[in-house]
């Protein structure tokens, strides 16, 4: 017998040869040769590749946030691979996170109102990460709303948007958000000028009632929030104030606002006169603002400053008075202000001029000492004259915009918007080092760290405005493109096109992904938006539901793989308030919960607590479930909202039984709960003889197996009892529950087996 088995075995073995040399000889594994022959492939492309590829379980080296434009969101990705990670809700409801839907964002949207309306989108421009000494700490985000001038705060331990403070003193903005090199104050320039607060005057009054300005918002660093009542503004000419920067290290304490239009001019084709990119471009030159912020601030602390709206505002003449305003020539329809790494210099780019001009902060500085001037504008703020400022004007190419800088000393990277081109230069020595295409209109760049005093270098991204031929085509609305550039030799290599289908992407913020701590779960019961503890927190066993006349309130609890309670009864025209909270605790366990037909829906992390509200004006049945797929019961984690019409009476009606079950099936299902804790007992004596408590994921994942194994006494007693009243139908079921905590217990405990054997650990180890 066992000659004949091997006998068979080697037969078995010789088929196998046969079968994988035919296989060889019709379609052999091609080589990297062949495939770069198939695919018209080059070195250059290999290479490009190879530098961008992230193995599968790698992570990226930064993470890239990117404003989401039309979308109002924000947008995380990896580089360099490129992928994407995330959208953040900000200003927009965004349904798979359910922000806008249960109570806790709905809160955080309603800061964002204004006039009493709800503002329904948001046009994000310019995100910017805290700093400690200038440098990203990875602890907050701030993003800007251009279309209505609106800042948000976004907690990066979670990824969530925590605060929107509205501007109640200046109808629009662009030039925020950013940061002071601590992240003390957060500042936000107008752009298009309006009279203050938002009152009326013709556009014939302009030069007289609309004005200008920038905001300083006090950042309250331990509560993560914006203080509007520490915050206040400093009037500024109706010029367009555009984008801002704070200086750093020696020039902390002062910030640098581009403008354009400082013609003032007002348009108006159906008045017979030119259109306003006629009258806003005609001047050689506009204002870049020099702003002692610092200076400000003490003047507002003291009582200098009028209350426009209730919100402190420095007016022009006390500003002039008290030297916290100066302005500076720069090249016209700037969009770029951006202060070097050592805060020693600004440069400036201007769409209709060639060159990027280097200021000096230190020949600004005495200027201002000597009061050296060339006069007054016509609000009084005196002008300092651009060769008491400048340091250098270097010819970069056409349309320049904006610069980031790399980590060696004196290396910038300019976008040139007509060019269609980024450009390598030294803004030190006043020169130009290398040029590299894009596809197409660059608008901002962004390198890694580069707009901080420690740059990275590695990268830079190209943000194009268009696509055109670079992707597949999709319809007339084309993805803006991500072009990630390698920056780390002399000359610039494309590396990779990144198409971004979400809005109009602006600027992007990159940080060294190790700088980032987010949290996997919350403390059981967090309002994650507040970050407090939700007083429809809800404990295992303590679910129920309350009816008070017409107010009907839920504590309910989810975890794999029920929702509970599993039935709601409810009558008409009852107002109901459902408070669920998610009793997971291994990571990445989310749950949702929608029910059909009344717009509710919920996301639910591990540890978080969400409110619905809603009125149960619609009778009628009412699936509800789990929208986030939780486990192998996913689909019977359900249950019912049971609506009662006006008038219900009910009937004695007899529910009939579904399948019944015998004594065998009972006896059946009790061998395999027997099994099944066999297996369990194994993976627990596995991972019980390794410290597997050092794994914090490990860890969790070992708590929620336990949770769900302390289920079983009682389902298993339950089973007992039916068993002996010679129930078998409620004996099995209750058996088959039993096998349901077992089998979510083995699931868990087998990843925590798996994170054990990948991390290497052994026992006592």
């Amino acid at each position: 017998m066992a000659h004949n088995g091997n006998r068979r075995w080697i037969r078995g073995f010789t088929a196998a040869i046969a079968i994988a040399s035919m296989a060889h000889t019709a379609g052999a594994a091609e080589s990297l040769q062949d495939v770069m022959k198939r695919r018209q492939l080059t070195q250059e492309d290999l290479m490009a590749a190879a530098k961008t590829y992230v193995p599968s379980g790698k992570r990226d080296e930064f993470l890239a946030f990117s404003s989401g434009g039309q979308s109002g969101q924000v947008i995380v990705y990896g580089i360099p691979s490129m992928r994407i990670l995330k959208y953040i809700a900000v200003f927009t409801p965004e349904p798979w996170q359910a922000y806008g839907y249960d109570e806790e964002s709905k809160a955080v949207l309603n800061q964002g109102r204004m006039n009493g309306r709800d503002i329904t989108w948001g046009d994000t421009h310019h995100p910017a990460l805290s700093e400690t000494n200038g440098d990203y700490d990875g602890q907050f985000l701030f993003i800007n709303d251009k279309a209505n001038p609106r800042i948000a705060v976004i907690d990066l331990r979670d990824f969530e948007t925590k605060q929107i403070v509205v501007n109640p003193v200046f109808q629009s903005e662009h030039g925020g958000a950013f940061v002071s090199q601590n992240t003390d104050w957060i500042m936000e320039a107008v752009q298009y000028a309006a009279p203050l607060g938002g009152s009326y005057a013709p556009l014939e009054e302009f030069n007289d009632k609309y004005r200008g300005g920038v905001t300083y918002w006090k950042f309250d660093r331990t509560r993560g929030r914006i203080d509007p009542s520490g915050s206040f503004a400093v009037e500024l000419p109706p010029y367009s104030q555009d984008l801002s920067d704070f200086g750093k290290l020696g020039s902390d304490g002062w910030s640098f606002t581009n403008s354009f239009c400082s013609e003032r001019y007002v348009g108006g084709i159906e008045r017979g006169r030119p259109p306003f990119e006629a009258g806003c471009s005609a001047k050689d030159t506009d204002y870049l603002h020099v702003v002692n912020w610092r200076k400000a601030a003490e003047l507002v602390a003291a009582g200098r400053a009028k209350k426009v709206n209730g919100f402190s505002v420095l007016m022009m003449d006390v500003s002039a008075a008290e030297g916290v305003v100066y302005l500076v020539p720069e090249p016209k329809s700037p969009h770029g202000v951006d202060v070097t790494p050592d805060g020693k210099y600004i440069t400036v780019s201007g769409k209709l001029d060639t060159h990027t001009w280097v200021y000096s902060f230190e020949k600004i500085q005495a200027a201002i000492a000597a009061k050296k001037f060339t006069g007054k504008d016509d609000y009084g703020l005196p002008i300092i004259a651009l060769e008491d400022a400048l340091h250098t004007q270097v010819p970069l190419g056409l349309g320049p915009l904006h610069t980031q800088y790399d980590s060696r000393p004196g290396i910038a990277y300019t976008s040139l918007y007509v060019d269609s081109m980024v450009a390598k230069w030294d803004y030190v020595n006043g020169k130009l080092i290398d040029r590299i295409p894009v596809h197409y209109n660059i608008g901002h760049i962004m390198a890694m760290h580069g707009d901080t005093v420690k740059p990275r270098g590695k990268y830079v991204v190209a943000l194009n405005k268009l696509a055109i031929d670079r992707f597949n085509p999709v319809g007339p609305l084309h993805p803006q493109n991500h072009q990630l550039i390698d920056v780390s030799n002399d000359k610039m290599q494309m590396l990779y096109d990144m198409p971004v289908p979400l809005g109009e992407p602006h600027y992007v913020v990159a940080i060294d992904a190790t700088l980032l701590k987010p949290i996997i779960r919350y403390p059981a019961g967090t309002n994650s938006r507040t970050d407090e503890i939700s007083p429809g927190k809800t404990r295992p066993g303590e679910e129920k539901i309350v009816k008070e006349g017409k107010k009907v309130t839920v504590f309910g609890t989810e975890i794999r793989s029920h929702i509970t309670p599993e039935i709601i009864e409810v009558d008409q025209g009852d107002e109901i308030t459902i408070h669920l909270t998610n009793l997971e605790r291994a990571e990445d366990q989310t749950h949702g919960f929608t029910i059909g037909k009344y717009n509710v829906n919920g996301s639910l992390e591990p540890g978080k607590t969400a409110t619905f509200k809603f009125t149960a004006d619609q009778p009628g049945v009412f699936p509800y479930y789990c929208t986030e797929f939780c486990s192998a019961l996913h689909l019977e984690m359900q249950g019912y909202l049971l609506v009662k019409p006006t008038g219900y009476k009910p009937t004695a009606v007899t529910a009939k039984a579904g399948t019944q079950y015998t004594q065998a099936d009972y006896e059946k299902q009790i061998q395999q709960n027997a099994d099944t804790q066999k297996v369990i007992d194994e993976v627990v004596a596995y991972v019980t003889a390794r410290p597997y408590k050092n794994d914090p994921m490990v860890s969790s994942l070992m708590d929620d197996a336990t949770d769900q194994l302390g289920k079983v006494p009682e389902a298993k007693q339950k089973a007992e009892a039916a068993a002996a009243a010679g129930n078998w139908s409620d004996a099995m079921l209750w058996a088959n529950q039993v096998y349901q905590y077992q089998v979510k217990a083995a699931d868990i405990g087998l990843r925590a087996k798996t994170r054990l054997d990948q991390t290497g650990a052994t026992p006592g180890n």
